[in-house]
């Protein structure tokens, strides 16, 4: 098998294996964070094909392959996964949607043993892009996955209020108690509004007197969570104004959900 047709062969069965997860990835050339026409071409067919899994979020990981020092690598690293935002930003992908873009610096190998040695580097100067599809839940599973969307009926909010009812305590001490038993678990605290016209993406808070109500909700959570022992570096929060109804009536949409972000 000369050497073109193993490359060729190489690339189609990392292909195929990456689709079945739901992963795919982008190769750049020795030293560089731009991608050549061909690589923003396999971008853009990606986010058309109906061979790509829908997905509802993208993560983004960079590497590099062994040669130069650890630093400068984990540098060039995060400046191949900013190119690749930057060019899913450019095919309308919205930033929501991107919510994990890490460098992990150069991937080691033991040069002595490996016979297709530039083949190998080739692979590792990449970015990899997982399609994440959410799974909603309403209580935190016994066995969290990547994407869970976790939509807690109880945890909702008097009208204009981000102030957290005995109720909604009560509930996210179920939560607390879940999230204590996974320790590398990541999420994302959104917060939600209703009942606001379509001209304000977001509620006034009657506490401030200011348009940031869905922001002050989960930022209200979070603080509730780290009073409570969850590590703060573990979570983060975001308000989404009214732009996700339910459709099940105001009260449902005055509310925080969870999102894993990582495992």
């Amino acid at each position: 098998m000369n050497k073109r047709i193993y490359i060729l062969f190489f690339f189609f069965f990392n292909w195929l294996s990456a689709q079945e997860k739901g992963t795919e990835s982008v190769y750049f050339e020795f030293d560089k964070f731009d991608l050549n026409p061909s690589q923003i071409n396999t971008i853009k067919d990606l986010l058309h094909s109906s061979a790509t899994p829908r997905f509802d979020a993208i993560q983004l990981y960079g590497y590099c392959d062994d040669r130069g020092s650890e630093n400068y690598n984990y540098n060039l690293s995060n400046k191949r996964v900013a190119k690749v935002q930057e060019i899913l930003l450019d095919y309308s992908i919205s930033q929501n949607q991107i919510y994990i873009c890490e460098g992990k610096g150069r991937v080691i190998i033991n040069k002595d043993t490996i016979k297709n040695l530039d083949e190998i580097r080739d692979k590792n100067r990449r970015v990899d892009l997982i399609f994440i599809k959410n799974t909603t839940l309403t209580s935190f599973p016994a066995s969290p996955k990547l994407g869970d969307l976790i939509v807690l009926d109880k945890v909702v909010f008097e009208m204009g209020s981000s102030v957290l009812t005995l109720k909604a305590k009560k509930e996210l001490e179920k939560v607390i108690a879940s999230i204590q038993k996974f320790k590398s678990i990541r999420f994302e605290i959104k917060g939600h509004v209703c009942c606001t016209s379509s001209k304000y993406l977001d509620a006034i808070d009657n506490e401030t007197d200011e348009r940031n109500l869905s922001i002050n909700r989960a930022k209200r959570v979070f603080s509730y969570l780290r009073s409570k022992g969850i590590n703060p570096y573990r979570m983060s929060f975001k308000g989404f104004g009214n732009r996700f109804p339910l459709g099940k009536g105001d009260e449902f949409d005055r509310r925080v959900e969870f999102l894993i972000t990582r495992l």
